[in-house]
């Protein structure tokens, strides 16, 4: 009876692993090791970015959820780092996820590095500015299945945006 009981308790941790945070993390990188071509001290961060902007881009804060005025923005335009303008996102790839963050199909190729996140407990594959290495969210596998698979889930004050020119 015991090995049925161990074995029930190990089919259900397995069952209730999920996999809307799990990614090819062939990709990831390890931002400690990392040199960006932006770097700055912390006091430097400190003095020019608003309190949110550093707790999150800076130290891997999320915030809060609906929190963003980026959130509803239909405007049609990019969206940048907020601690070093590097292009991030287009707006054709923004999409309404119920989440609570700005959410993305995809990023601008090359702007958006990727890291293996353990931070709650499990692995999630953390999304990082790759010229400043700035805290931007994470990237999970339950995104839009007609287009890319993907929810870059971003936190919007990570975020700056640069409307199109008219």
């Amino acid at each position: 009876m015991k090995k049925y009981g161990l074995l029930l308790t190990l089919v259900t941790l397995v069952a209730c692993q999920g996999t809307s945070q799990k990614n090819n993390t062939a990709q990831a990188s390890n931002t400690e090791d990392n040199v960006f071509s932006v770097t700055k001290t912390d006091e430097e961060w400190r003095k020019e970015l608003t309190e949110m902007e550093y707790y999150v881009l800076r130290k891997a804060a999320t915030e809060n959820a609906f929190s963003s005025d980026l959130l509803n923005n239909k405007e049609k335009g990019t969206y940048v780092c907020a601690g070093c303008a590097t292009p991030l996102f287009r707006s054709e790839n923004k999409f309404k996820s119920g989440t609570g963050w700005p959410s993305f199909d995809q990023e601008i190729e090359g702007n958006v590095a990727y890291d293996v996140d353990y931070k709650i407990g499990y692995a999630r594959t953390e999304e990082h500015c790759a010229t400043c290495g700035g805290h931007l969210g994470h990237v999970f596998n339950d995104g839009p299945s007609e287009t890319t698979g993907k929810r870059h889930c971003i936190n919007g004050v990570a975020l700056d945006f640069v409307p199109d020119e008219q």
